[in-house]
């Protein structure tokens, strides 16, 4: 079967990312509630049963609202780092000791026939992460909630199959939108979120174009729009002289739907 992958759904009002192999089927973050998670896995048929480990990237709320409900509900592990579980444990709730997995940032671990890399990120959390999966030959990358990406992170990231990489914001509709300044402010420095040029950017510098697929995450609804984000990333990575039609598949996620399910 190779891999699957599944963005559930992305954005500030809750974020879940599935994966799935013959062996271990996780969760990336449960940003929602335990109902609306086991909703949207039975949309792509996945028994939330079947559910063996759920990996946090951050303590926000719109990435762990549902974690400790289906922990206890289905006697499913949590995996995080210790700084994001000691922020993240009052909203969790209790969870059984034997569920609560603590791991290191940077470091490499292992869930059945998965091979995950966690590497700290640039975002106002405690200790904020991504994820490279690997399962085989083949990597996934998982990077969003970051206000900057830096060489070493590209490094990390690079060679992937499948990129879920944030594209939250235009810069210049967010600087004429409603947002008050020091909201806008949290969201441009380098521990806010991606910018959609930045995206473009940081994806133009780790792509070869040889077929990965790089799906566009958290889209901000009040300053995004799927078809900016989806333009300027494109017009980036042309740029680059990267052509979006032949060599690479350039989708996006969706706040209140599921993505098409990918097998790699």
């Amino acid at each position: 079967m190779g891999i699957k992958f599944c963005s559930l759904s992305s954005g500030s009002s809750g974020n879940c990312q599935y994966i799935e192999t013959d062996r271990v089927k996780i969760l990336i973050d449960g940003g929602l509630s335990g109902k609306k998670i086991e909703r949207l896995l039975s949309s792509i048929d996945v028994c939330p049963t079947t559910i063996d480990s759920i990996l946090v990237t951050h303590e926000h709320i719109d990435h762990i609202r549902g974690v400790g409900v289906l922990s206890r509900r289905y006697d499913i592990p949590i995996y995080a780092n210790q700084s994001t579980w000691t922020r993240m444990e009052r909203a969790v709730g209790e969870i059984k000791a034997k569920n609560i997995k603590i791991i290191e940032s940077n470091e490499d671990f292992q869930l059945g026939d998965l091979d995950i890399h966690s590497f700290k990120v640039f975002h106002d959390a405690a200790e904020p992460v991504g994820y490279c999966i690997y399962h085989k030959n083949i990597k996934i990358s998982i990077i969003t909630d970051t206000g900057w990406v830096n060489d070493n992170m590209k490094s990390i990231i690079k060679g992937s199959s499948l990129y879920l990489m944030e594209s939250n914001h235009d810069v210049k509709m967010l600087k004429e939108g409603n947002y008050p300044w020091y909201l806008k402010k949290r969201i441009l420095s380098t521990k806010g979120h991606l910018s959609n040029f930045d995206a473009g950017k940081t994806l133009s510098e780790v792509l070869t174009g040889n077929g990965e697929i790089v799906l566009l995450a958290h889209l901000s609804k009040e300053n995004n729009r799927p078809s900016i984000a989806h333009e300027t990333v494109r017009e980036c990575m042309e740029d680059y002289g990267i052509n979006v039609h032949r060599d690479i598949a350039l989708d996006l996620t969706y706040r209140d739907r599921p993505t098409r399910v990918y097998t790699l």
